[in-house]
């Protein structure tokens, strides 16, 4: 798939999904409308997850929540489903990535709660009407991101690290960055961290723990913003017996407008 792409409606672009055309990451994307972060739990689990979304809404911004068994995600995007509308999904059974696949449908379940969670793609077309530019979307690349020495507020079983996606942004663009994201609540807001990586725990910024490596050059400042793939980090400390996730970078692009999510 081309630059065409970047011109394909939400809907369109989950057709091409649905039918395997596209599995790569979603940045860059539907410019204009927001992404979303996924996870579906067992019911069981569902409620303590509701609550570790309340209790996190930096990392774990809540855009909607199914009934259980449900996949049609009616209030973000009527007539998707998250069952194949993703262009790649993540398998964890006790807490340890199993599988990646491009569909679930043989994966799913009655009883799963599917939970969307407001993803930084959504910022990213304003930051760069802003001026700002963003390298890994210049590059092709996915975002890079980490996992820190920051906790998550627990809630029952689900505990652990903040992860946290990271863009090179000038020095004295930063403050403009800061005021443009803090407009987006819905979608992590403003920065969680600024300037130096070992104060977050982040022992070597040249090896994300998901997404790909972006260079930071001279005169610019790493920017780290709460990320949706907190969840799966936290999965790796917490086991629950089943869940299902996108992969990191590949999100679901919603039928939402940037703007319905930002504040004045």
């Amino acid at each position: 798939m081309g630059k065409g792409a970047l011109t394909q409606s939400p809907g369109e672009l989950r057709a091409l999904m649905r039918s395997g055309e596209w599995t790569g990451v979603t940045a860059g994307l539907a410019p204009g409308y927001a992404q979303a972060n996924l996870v579906a739990l067992p019911r069981e689990m569902a409620f303590d997850f509701l609550l570790f979304c309340q209790r996190n809404p930096k990392p774990c911004p809540l855009l909607e929540v199914l009934e259980p068994g449900c996949s049609e995600p009616r209030r973000t995007a009527p007539g998707a489903d998250l069952r194949t509308d993703l262009p790649r999904y993540r398998i964890f059974r006790h807490g340890t990535l199993v599988e990646e696949r491009e569909d679930i449908l043989s994966d799913w379940r009655d009883d799963l709660v599917s939970f969307l969670l407001g993803c930084s793609f959504t910022f990213e077309a304003a930051l760069m009407d802003a001026g700002i530019p963003l390298r890994h979307l210049e590059q092709g690349r996915g975002v890079p991101m980490y996992r820190t020495s920051l906790e998550t507020d627990s809630a029952g079983p689900f505990t652990g690290p903040v992860v946290v996606s990271m863009r090179p942004i000038k020095s004295s663009q930063v403050p403009r960055a800061v005021q443009v994201t803090s407009r987006f609540p819905s979608v992590h807001g403003a920065p969680l961290h600024i300037g130096d990586p070992a104060a977050i725990g982040i022992e070597d910024i040249g090896r994300p723990d998901y997404g790909e490596r972006t260079e930071i050059l001279h005169g610019e400042v790493p920017v780290f913003w709460a990320c949706g793939v907190t969840p799966q980090a936290v999965a790796a400390q917490c086991k629950p017996a089943f869940m299902i996730t996108h992969s990191p970078g590949h999100m679901f692009i919603t039928d939402k407008r940037d703007e319905e999510l930002a504040v004045l």
